[in-house]
């Protein structure tokens, strides 16, 4: 039997097989494609970086990267809304973090991949 779209053999439908069978479903593509749309922000990309250094507070992060502090607390919503961070109250103050350390992988992997040499 051939592949009716472009004439493929056996070991080709068998491939066509395997690689339905192993991708994500749907709903978790259209979920990753939604965690790539909050990650294709460089101003959100910028706040993630700092984060990776450990805790800030909005002010910080204002004086960080000459933002304003409702331009900071607007993205920050969306990155916690994103699971990206999370926040922690400390008294007044809320304190801001990556919300896991796949989000600092995610971050390095694709600074690196940019980084590289030919």
């Amino acid at each position: 039997m051939n592949c009716p779209n472009c004439g493929g053999d056996e070991l080709h439908l068998n491939r066509i097989k395997m690689v339905k069978e192993n991708m994500a479903n749907e709903d978790d593509i259209i979920s990753l494609a939604d965690f790539y749309k909050v990650m294709g922000d460089a101003t959100r990309i910028k706040l993630l970086t700092a984060l990776e250094n450990g805790p800030l507070c909005v002010s910080d992060l204002s004086c960080c990267l000459n933002m304003t502090l409702s331009a900071v607390s607007h993205q920050l919503k969306t990155l916690k809304l994103a699971k990206l961070v999370k926040a922690n109250k400390d008294g007044k103050t809320v304190y801001y973090e990556l919300d896991d350390d796949h989000i600092k992988k995610i971050l390095d992997m694709g600074l690196e991949h940019i980084l590289e040499k030919d």
